[in-house]
């Protein structure tokens, strides 16, 4: 049986200190107020219509309710009245205030040149989760529905998944006027799945969608905006030969991104290959957003095609995956190629044999439970 038992973003904020909480719609961050967050508080839910119309008419409301006994303030989805942020601002300077600000979109607040407190707030993230946090994971379970919480959990994953990207046309793009051409937005958002992992090409997606590749530049802004994708940038750095330039873009969520490709990832096909590099990513990003903030996530590509997956940190780890039940020596060949130029990096393929093992050469050979094991365990990273 499916089962969350616990999530791990971790706050706590010592006296006069506010923070942001920053998070993808559905990820959780409401549910984590109430059940996870140690300090008492007094909550503004913007969620609730009654409570969002009074604040946008009268944001001054919020100095006016504020009284001492707040020791501290939590204000669910900010980004719904960006005005608000003006007078939590007053309130730090003057009452010495603290606040908890979560949100699940930047768009509204950049259009708006929103006060983001310039430094004040402390800033935090959360992402889908990890199977650090839960029990009973079940690999091509969770290609199928995601790890976003309720879908997770969910008995019918593919209709939660079919309303979300409704919803997220719906109050996102719609009641944003974010794009006045939804279904070409629609069909970007289906593209944009399928050639995630790929190197970007505006012009083919554009193409693809019947948009210029202009429109498609300002689309993928959209999807970092709301935080439903993210750029992984190439490693420049090269010794004696020309590395690509050009970005990668990933979903936030492997269900989400398989829902809109219309994959089904079943064991030993190219879907699942592509939907375990999703979800490796994803770990990397979270363990990057949990327990080490600065760490500088890149893929490795030459100009002749050669590529490895993941370099993390300054050349640090250099990880290839793959999804087969068995690694050959061709599997090896660009992790091989990395290392002629970087003999430093630790190399690592992960994929789905039953044991660890390493090559006579030092390569790495890791199932991918033991690969998160270490990650999350700080060996991977640590030595």
């Amino acid at each position: 049986m499916r089962q969350i038992t616990r999530r791990l973003l971790d706050i706590r904020l010592p006296p006069e200190r506010s923070a942001f909480v920053w998070g993808p719609r559905k990820v959780g961050k409401t549910y984590w107020l109430s059940h996870y967050l140690e300090e008492r508080f007094h909550l503004v839910d913007l969620l609730k219509t009654d409570v969002y119309a009074e604040y946008l008419t009268s944001p001054r409301l919020l100095r006016e309710r504020w009284q001492p006994a707040h020791t501290l303030t939590v204000i669910d989805e900010i980004q719904k009245v960006p005005a608000l942020l003006d007078e939590v601002h007053w309130l730090m300077e003057n009452r010495r205030a603290r606040f908890l600000l979560t949100g699940s979109s930047a768009r509204k607040l950049r259009r708006g040149h929103a006060n983001l407190l310039g430094g004040r707030a402390w800033r935090y993230g959360m992402v889908p989760l990890s199977y650090l946090e839960v029990d009973g994971f079940d690999l091509e379970g969770a290609f199928a529905s995601g790890m976003l919480p309720p879908h997770y959990l969910s008995p019918d994953p593919l209709m939660d998944l079919r309303s979300y990207v409704a919803d997220y046309l719906k109050e996102e793009i719609v009641a944003e006027a974010a794009t006045q051409n939804v279904p070409a937005f629609a069909e970007f958002l289906r593209v944009a799945a399928l050639t995630s992992s790929e190197l970007l090409n505006y012009t083919n997606i554009a193409r693809e969608t019947g948009v210029s590749a202009k429109v498609v530049r300002s689309y993928f802004q959209i999807l970092e905006d709301t935080m439903l994708g993210f750029r992984l940038a190439p490693w420049r750095r090269a010794v004696s030969r020309r590395l690509v330039s050009t970005e990668k873009f990933f979903l936030f969520d492997v269900g989400v991104a398989n829902f809109l490709a219309r994959r089904r990832p079943v064991a030993g096909s190219s879907d699942f290959g592509k939907s375990f590099e999703h979800f490796i990513l994803l770990e990397l990003v979270a363990y990057r957003t949990y327990r080490d903030p600065d760490l500088d996530i890149r893929f490795w590509r030459t100009s002749s095609g050669m590529e490895v997956d993941f370099i993390l940190g300054d050349m640090q780890v250099a990880i290839e995956v793959k999804s087969g039940a068995r690694v050959h020596a061709g599997h090896l060949r660009p992790l091989r190629s990395l290392l002629g130029e970087h003999p430093q990096a630790r190399a690592v393929v992960v994929c789905t044999e039953a044991q660890p093992r390493r090559t006579d050469d030092g390569i790495q050979v890791l199932p991918w439970r033991d690969l998160l094991r270490r990650l999350w365990g700080g060996e991977l990273l640590g030595g």
